[in-house]
């Protein structure tokens, strides 16, 4: 079955798509044990953050995916759906990120590899070892995108 998405942007101060974007991240904890955050402190975030997400379009739309980034380039929090991965919406949406923005950073925890591999494919470099990031006291890797690092990886991405 075949599935229209859009592309959309959320500006600061809105919250279209805040609930639906705390639900898919919710599943993905829940499942993967990762993007544990409190509710307030992902909403407050949500809201001063520029939202670049992708939905389903139709009688009812589904967030499919999303990145909240602060204005320095730093991605907040970056989610896609697991049944939309491989489908090069977390790369369209780190794109998107790099085209706004002089630079792209991130954390990402130590022990997800899923998301190492993601970003360490797209071109992300391991600047330092953040010890106790996390509330839990989980370890965190701080990421920049290298200069090359997106735009020949991109370029040969067809689709979208």
């Amino acid at each position: 079955m075949s599935v229209n998405v859009e592309r959309c942007t959320v500006r600061p101060g809105q919250d279209r798509y805040g609930e639906a974007a705390w639900e898919l991240k919710e599943q993905i904890r829940r499942t993967e044990g990762v993007l544990k955050q409190r509710h307030g402190f992902f909403t407050d975030a949500y809201r001063r953050s520029t939202v670049y997400c992708y939905v389903t379009e139709g009688e009812s739309e589904t967030l499919i995916g999303f990145a909240a980034v602060r204005r320095d380039g730093y991605v907040l929090f970056l989610a896609v759906a697991p049944e939309f991965r491989g489908d090069g919406f977390g790369r369209q949406l780190i794109s998107t990120v790099a085209d706004n923005y002089s630079g792209v950073s991130c954390h990402a925890r130590t022990t997800n590899e899923s998301a190492l591999k993601f970003y360490e494919h797209l071109g992300f470099e391991i600047e330092r070892r953040v010890s106790s990031y996390y509330e839990d006291g989980g370890d965190a890797y701080y990421l920049r995108l290298g200069e090359d690092g997106l735009a020949d990886k991109i370029s040969r991405f067809v689709g979208l």
